[in-house]
């Protein structure tokens, strides 16, 4: 491939291309039934591929040491994030530990755009991945609630603990992407090569669409949440995955993954969820500003990640 080719391969020039249409208010639109297939398709697969490679010989070489980083990257990104946003930008103390919550947790969407674009160079990674990418879900979540409630928020709930617990746990795509990991790792390489033409060969095809919807979205986030952030906001969803990714990156070196595994612990140390947290942000700190915490997240930082952070963690890694 050429330079640019290798840099913006057509997953990220798909993104692009969504988001230039809807900030031209382009009449393109991808139906809403199309993109929750779609997301479901590539949760699926990544849990099938993941699994499969897992259940072969020494595929679980390493998982406990990579699960171990990955729960602790979650569990502690929050802290400097929410100490960033209550020093930097004023926010008070709920919005600011459902933000920071956001940014310790993980976008499926976006290790799925790296690993896609792991795949199209041939570049190898660890089969257990996914299995990280689901357990570093939820730690963030826990670290967030802490981080409101040490200084004396009353804004969570205090009859709901069993009605936060089904939403952190049983979170669909966490559901999902677990339950097809286990289903990959059970139905092993047969299950892998009787199952390559619905995993491999739709997967870049699916994940250049999704993507062209992420980035119609993206706008479209911008535009519901007024058009405007406050410039200190956008530097901090634009400093926070730096901070996160070479975090991730120090961590996959500790592990000792190989260079594609090391990418992708990267891209998960930078990447900020828009699906699990939000869910259960508005459970637990109800005072908080959605219109801050999910807006930082689709608007600014999966773009930046999708059109700068994978591209540059790919190349530190050497892949």
């Amino acid at each position: 491939m050429t330079g640019l080719a290798t840099l913006f391969p057509p997953p990220i020039l798909f993104f692009a291309l969504g988001f230039g249409a809807g900030a031209a208010r382009a009449d393109l639109s991808i139906p809403d039934a199309l993109a929750k297939t779609l997301s479901l398709y590539l949760m699926v697969a990544i849990g099938l591929k993941g699994g499969a490679a897992l259940a072969a010989p020494g595929g679980a070489e390493g998982l406990w040491a990579a699960l171990a980083v990955g729960v602790a990257l979650s569990f502690l990104l929050p802290v400097p994030a929410f100490g960033l946003l209550r020093l930097g930008t004023g926010l008070d103390r709920d919005t600011a530990a459902a933000v920071a919550g956001h940014y310790g947790s993980v976008s499926v969407v976006t290790f799925a755009a790296a690993s896609g674009i792991l795949a199209t160079r041939g570049v190898p990674a660890e089969g257990f991945m996914p299995a990280v990418l689901a357990a570093m879900e939820t730690p963030a979540i826990l670290s967030a609630i802490l981080l409101a409630r040490m200084g004396g928020s009353t804004g969570g709930p205090k009859l709901q603990g069993c009605k936060l617990a089904r939403e952190v746990l049983l979170n669909g795509p966490v559901v999902l992407l677990l339950g097809s990991f286990l289903i990959g790792s059970i139905t092993g390489p047969a299950g892998k090569a009787q199952l390559a033409p619905f995993t491999e060969a739709l997967f870049p095809g699916a994940l250049c669409l999704f993507l062209l919807e992420m980035g119609l979205m993206a706008v479209r986030q911008l535009r519901t949440g007024g058009g405007v952030l406050p410039t200190r906001l956008i530097l901090f969803a634009l400093v926070m995955p730096l901070i996160g990714g070479a975090a991730g990156f120090a961590g996959g070196l500790l592990a000792g993954l190989s260079p594609g595994g090391l990418a992708l612990m990267s891209v998960l140390g930078a990447s900020a969820s828009y699906i699990a947290v939000p869910a259960a942000m508005r459970l637990a700190l109800p005072l908080a500003d959605p219109g801050i915490y999910v807006t930082l997240s689709v608007a600014v930082t999966f773009p930046f990640n999708i059109l700068v952070g994978i591209p540059l963690w790919l190349r530190m890694a050497g892949t």
